[in-house]
């Protein structure tokens, strides 16, 4: 069993940055996939950017050249770097876990001015 804890949600103008994080206990973190997903309200929930063990990562196309995900193996954490937020990244954004397995409680970030 994987557990998975997000921080690093907040109030933030557009244009401006958040770095969200999210910290893995339960599991073997280098083998696991990591990804991040968000819901806006009323909306279906949506891949951000996944980073699995070996191999490429991917990002969704609305976040692609503006968000950075990554990962510290060692403190068994993925981060995702968010630039140049605009009003509709407004959302809960969650942390997964060789997706769709685990899930975090997820955190929110609202763009707004």
């Amino acid at each position: 069993q994987v557990q998975l804890v997000e921080s690093g949600g907040g109030l933030v103008q557009p244009g401006g940055s958040l770095r969200l994080s999210c910290v893995a206990s339960g599991g073997i973190f280098r083998v696991l996939s990591m990804a991040w997903f968000r819901q806006a309200p009323g909306k279906t929930r949506e891949l951000v950017a996944l980073m699995p063990s070996i191999g490429s990562t991917t990002y969704g196309d609305s976040v692609k050249g503006r968000f950075t995900i990554s990962r510290d193996n060692a403190k068994n954490t993925v981060h995702l770097q968010m630039n140049s937020l605009r009003p509709e990244d407004t959302a809960v954004y969650y942390c997964s876990a060789n997706p769709p397995s685990y899930w975090g409680q997820g955190t929110q970030v609202t763009v707004s001015s």
